[in-house]
């Protein structure tokens, strides 16, 4: 079981990236998978999260401006990053939950590397 997060990047405020979460070694039938941030000094932060059924959450921290949505033909997740602000600066990773749903039972068990996205001009 594995996933790939790629598509970060240096972009300037106001600008638009879109993350990808490749998954392998499971579907996405029976899983939900969420899309965490960890800034310098900050804790890891839960921001959006999609559920097997296509069910989404998205923290009140970027609701109106990053939107999840999943490709189950090809595996994969992604995360589309408007209106970007310097704030969203972190690390994105994505993670599989041991649940179908982004709520109550189940936990995060595995985590992708990361990928870096920085909001500068």
């Amino acid at each position: 079981v594995q996933l790939v997060e790629s598509g970060g990047g240096l972009v300037q405020p106001g600008g638009s990236l879109r993350l990808s979460c490749a998954a392998s070694g499971f579907t996405f039938d029976d899983y939900a998978i969420g899309w965490f941030r960890q800034a310098p000094g900050m804790e890891r932060e839960e921001i959006s999260c999609i559920s097997s059924g296509g069910s989404t959450y998205r923290s009140d921290s970027v609701k109106g401006r990053f939107t999840i949505s999943s490709d189950n033909a090809k595996n994969t997740v992604y995360l589309q990053m408007n209106s970007l602000k310097p704030e969203d600066t972190a690390v994105y990773y994505c993670a599989l939950r041991t649940y179908k749903y982004c709520s109550g039972y189940g936990y995060y068990t595995v985590w992708g590397q990361g990928t870096q996205v920085t909001v500068s001009s």
